[in-house]
């Protein structure tokens, strides 16, 4: 009798111990176009800030050991740095005490903010895992090209920014889409989550059929195909923005990659 009221009051102390660690609803929205190196915050699904990122230059995907960037709907997991001067050092997500001046020359540490992703899809599951981050970069050079390993990296002035607008729970959406030509040169007014969906790179142009191609113009046996750049998204279609839903939180014990 004893063990079963025990296994009882067990299993209420760790309902309420998951209730505990649960996210409030948030009202914000972060997306990113892979092809555009583009970044749109959403409040209450109205635009409210646009950043340029820089996502892996080993291109999408969740495989460990890729250093690519996952696609698909992730949320912040945890968030690392408030307080912390701009170009502050990070390692194992703790500051080291050095400020690292953008653009230094030979240095790409990770510095001023961490925001670390949990995948809720299953194309992106491994990312809290591998280390995958929102986080601020040396190499500010190379924001609006893809550069990082794996991670979406940020400018600090504009890491700093997103940090202190959103919280633990944001959901994040990652898309090997283009965002609409007309937002990204549009006037720059808000413009609703709701209310345009992201469009899928152009088609790639046919290869030549066997019969009609040079003989001079033959690729040579055993050279790598060419890289497709237009390749369909894997992501998914970005979803009209709603306050999110409490989620359990995990332990952080994953190893942090050298690189992002």
């Amino acid at each position: 009798m004893f063990k079963f009221i025990a296994c009882g009051l067990a299993l209420v102390a760790l309902a309420f111990g998951l209730a505990s660690c649960t996210y409030p609803p948030t009202p914000h929205l972060i997306r990113v176009s892979v092809p555009d190196q583009k970044m749109l915050v959403f409040e209450h699904g109205v635009e409210i800030a646009r950043y340029d990122v820089s996502t892996s230059k080993f291109g999408v995907g969740d495989r460990p050991g890729s250093y690519a960037t996952p696609l698909g709907t992730m949320e912040v997991e945890q968030k690392f740095g408030g307080g912390q001067p701009s170009g502050m050092k990070f390692k194992s997500r703790r500051p080291t005490g050095e400020i690292v001046r953008p653009n230094t020359p030979g240095r790409d540490p990770i510095v001023s903010r961490i925001l670390w992703l949990r995948g809720l899809e299953a194309q992106n599951r491994r990312a809290f895992d591998r280390g995958i981050y929102i986080h601020g970069t040396a190499e500010e050079w190379s924001i609006g090209h893809p550069a990082s390993y794996g991670c979406i990296r940020m400018r600090s002035r504009d890491v700093i920014a997103l940090y202190d607008k959103i919280g633990v729970g944001t959901r994040v959406e990652v898309s090997n889409s283009h965002f609409p030509r007309e937002l990204l040169e549009g006037t720059g007014e808000s413009t609703s989550a709701q209310h345009y969906t992201m469009e899928a790179p152009a088609p790639a142009t046919p290869a030549p059929t066997t019969a009609s191609r040079s003989p001079n113009r033959h690729t040579p046996s055993g050279a790598p195909a060419p890289r497709n750049q237009s390749a369909r998204p894997t992501g998914g279609m970005p979803t009209p923005i709603q306050a999110i839903q409490a989620r359990p939180s995990a332990t952080a014990t994953a190893p942090v990659s050298p690189h992002s």
